[in-house]
């Protein structure tokens, strides 16, 4: 009896596949990596990854794996003489082959290690993925592949698109709501959106959700809070007041948080949540509208919706984190003997040699729009050094800088010239503000990069930083502002897919002109302005035949020339005369 070749990657003379030959080598379905792979297969074990979530072993793969080992099973027992498999199995087991399409002459490693690898599984969010260990998984793959890598690339773009289509399904029990306490208008609407909070029965019981107002509205009498408490007894306990420094230290206790105004009030969102941000869902009350896609004449059915069972849909909006590091030195000669000393000292402990170069870690804000580096009251052009990952870039010689999110790329970056960037994108905008050289232009960087805008201890002047508009902060030489992408988004409630287009549609007249172009025709056209006049069939109809031809007359052949032409005719006779010459002229033509 003749010996059947086997070597991995030729196809047997039974017409399995390569696929079926690896697989029945091994008898194991689950790929452990990439790179071992000898005569182009991969080598297969009994270890198990284990998954990003903590969970102790894996799962099978998918049924794709299972019917690949299925397939090999039968093949080995028909090839044994004991295939024993009624008719309706081996039509069931077809039907699967042709469902999974596994039939192939050529052995898919690719699609083998997408269905095998642990990033694969993130799609089934049975848990929330815990990045330390797939951090931890990776640095521990000393030997990573490039197929192993694009593969995991590809499944992390997934579970993001799928993150952000998977609507929120909780309960609301808590809600905050943030307004202009100095507005009458909106502390009026205010009052009347947590009374409705408060009466709609949810949840199965006769009553509505805690609500959190401002702690300045307890003693408002527009608001009159003790008109609200005296309704029901129970409100006494429902109707809450919020603090920044709550929503610094607790921001758990908040579900989700309404905003009734414009996009400064959005933004102040931003600054009172530092670090965690509850779902925002924000009411266009105000000039503008970037943030607020929500009209508060439609509250009761939004609020409905979003808190029923239909959930809501969050787009992540990303922020900066940014941090402001004091020059040692520059600090040192403003501070006494024993603060320069102790400077000294703790500079020596962590390392730096010279406490001339070290730095002082100073405050820390959370950004939603943009951080702008501007020259301040100085009249001197501004002098910055720009580093992306401790790499220097280059020397910026403008009035300043705008570093910005995707978000705040339709406010200060646009009116300096920067691009429009939709909020889904991760990215940091790069806009100077007057630069010195025209070849300066905005740019958009990679969001894993830490930029680091120093001023060079032999610049002119100093400088001032300002985040989101405000905490204007003054920098000297040798002070420095390191901005990264924030592991804290803002997520904001999103009504229609497009709504951002719809933004800067309503808000910018984005590709809107002022007028539209008229129609070529006579349907539509006004009797005036378009020189028609009505049918007898009560339709519009030209009042000029264009069929028949018209000769130029000596007047528009002189007036077109540029030689001739009187002015503007006013007299009788000489209309009279000038139409018999035209009646002359277009006999001569015909």
């Amino acid at each position: 009896m003749e010996e059947q070749d086997t070597t991995p990657g030729t196809p047997s003379r039974s017409g399995r596949s390569a696929m079926a030959e690896a697989l029945s080598r091994s008898r194991t379905p689950i790929r452990r990596d990439s790179f071992d792979r000898p005569n182009g297969f991969p080598v297969l074990d009994y270890t198990p990854r284990r998954f990003s979530t903590g969970a102790p072993t894996l799962p099978m793969p998918t049924p794709q794996v299972v019917v690949a080992q299925a397939q090999v099973e039968m093949e080995l027992e028909e090839k044994n003489g004991r295939g024993n498999r009624t008719p309706k199995e081996k039509q069931d087991f077809e039907s699967a082959l042709n469902k999974f399409e596994l039939f192939s002459s050529t052995p898919s490693i690719a699609r083998l290690a997408a269905l095998t690898t642990p990033c694969y599984f993130h799609k089934r969010f049975g848990d929330a993925v815990d990045i330390d260990k797939v951090l931890e998984e990776i640095r521990g793959d000393d030997q990573l592949s490039h197929s192993r890598l694009m593969q995991t690339a590809a499944s992390v773009r997934e579970v993001s698109r799928q993150l952000q289509r998977r609507p929120l399904k909780r309960a609301v029990r808590n809600i905050m709501v943030i307004t202009k306490a100095r507005d009458n208008v909106l502390v009026t609407l205010t009052r009347e959106l947590t009374q409705w909070l408060l009466a709609t029965p949810r949840y199965g019981r006769d009553v509505g959700v805690n609500v959190w107002v401002d702690e300045k509205l307890r003693g408002s009498r527009r608001f009159d809070a003790q008109g609200l408490l005296k309704q029901d007894e129970r409100f006494k306990d429902m109707l809450r007041y919020w603090t920044p420094a709550l929503c610094l230290e607790k921001p758990e206790l908040f579900d989700l948080v309404i905003t009734l105004g414009g996009d400064g009030t959005v933004l102040f969102t931003s600054w009172l949540f530092q670090r965690v941000v509850p779902p925002v869902l924000a009411f266009s009350l105000g000039s503008l509208g970037f943030l607020t896609n929500f009209d508060f004449e439609n509250y009761k059915e939004r609020l409905t919706h979003s808190m029923g069972d239909a959930g809501m849909r969050v787009n992540m909006r990303m922020r900066f984190t940014a941090t402001v590091y004091r020059s040692a030195a520059s600090y040192a000669s403003s501070s006494t003997a024993a603060s320069s000393a102790s400077i000294s000292t703790t500079a020596s402990q962590s390392g730096v040699g010279d406490p001339a170069t070290a730095k002082i870690e100073g405050e820390t804000h959370e950004v939603l729009n943009e951080l702008v580096i501007d020259r301040g009251p100085s009249s001197y052009i501004s002098s910055l050094d720009l580093y992306a990952n401790d790499s220097l870039l280059t020397r910026i010689s403008a009035d300043g800088i705008i570093l910005s999110t995707p978000t705040g790329s339709t406010a200060y970056s646009l009116s300096a010239g920067g691009s429009l960037v939709h909020p889904d994108i991760p990215a940091i905008l790069l806009t100077p503000i007057c630069p010195h050289t025209l070849s300066f232009r905005p740019m958009l960087l990679n969001d894993d990069m830490a930029l680091k805008v120093a001023i060079p201890p032999s610049g002119r002047g100093s400088a001032f930083v300002s985040f989101d508009g405000k905490g204007r902060v003054e920098l000297g030489r040798g002070d420095e502002v390191v901005v990264r992408a924030s592991q804290y988004p803002f997520p904001t409630v999103m009504g229609e897919p497009l709504e951002w287009f719809d933004s800067i549609s309503r808000t910018l007249r984005w590709n809107t002109r002022a007028a539209e172009q008229k129609g070529w025709g006579a349907q539509g056209a006004g009797d005036v302005d378009g020189g028609l006049v009505d049918g007898e069939d009560g339709g519009k109809e030209f009042d000029i035949d264009f069929d028949e031809d018209h000769a130029p007359t000596v007047r528009e052949r002189e007036e077109d020339s540029g030689y001739g032409g009187t002015g503007t005719v006013t007299s009788a006779q000489t209309l009279s005369e000038m139409g018999a010459r035209e009646r002359d002229l277009r006999r001569g033509w015909r």
